[in-house]
């Protein structure tokens, strides 16, 4: 989860949750690829951006740590005044 919050930093985000959720795939296939993560994520960044336009930022920092370290990751996206 440290990475992934690194990776975030460039957002200058004013709050980030990161929440392991690999206990909830023990089994599945892709768990072995990678964890599963909620993120809760607040950042002015987001601020006049859809939903789609907040992930894409996200999956941009994130780079290939959706390759190795991510197999899943449930994202919110919110700026400051909708927190």
């Amino acid at each position: 989860m440290k990475l992934i919050r690194e990776s975030l930093e460039k957002l200058s985000p004013s709050c980030v949750d990161i929440e392991d959720e690999g206990h909830l795939h023990i089994g599945h296939a892709g768990a072995k690829s990678g964890g599963h993560f909620k993120l809760n994520i607040v950042s002015e960044s987001f601020k006049d951006k859809t939903t789609i336009e907040r992930h894409r930022i996200i999956y941009k920092c994130l780079g290939d740590l959706m390759n190795t370290e991510i197999h899943a990751i449930s994202i919110k996206a919110k700026y400051n005044d909708e927190a």
